[in-house]
């Protein structure tokens, strides 16, 4: 992770890009605030979560879902 402080990242924004496509980027303002630099192409789903690799689609995991609420008791009155 590499950090640049508010003032800095306006100057070297190039390089926070580069650096973002490699690893997590924060960004620090004077006041403590900070925000992380992600790219956009990189949050394709909300299930999608770094260093878990799978081939499910959005709608195998919605009905994985779906199956189980059936399966729980009391899911007839649903």
């Amino acid at each position: 992770m590499k950090i640049y402080s508010a003032a800095d990242a306006g100057q070297q924004i190039k390089e926070i890009l580069e650096q973002a496509e490699l690893d997590e980027v924060v960004i620090r303002r004077a006041d403590g605030a900070s925000y992380t630099v992600v790219p956009r192409s990189k949050l394709i789903s909300p299930f999608d979560i770094p260093g878990i690799q799978t081939q499910a689609s959005t709608e195998d995991i919605l009905d994985a879902i779906r199956e189980s609420r059936e399966r729980q008791p009391g899911s007839e009155n649903r």
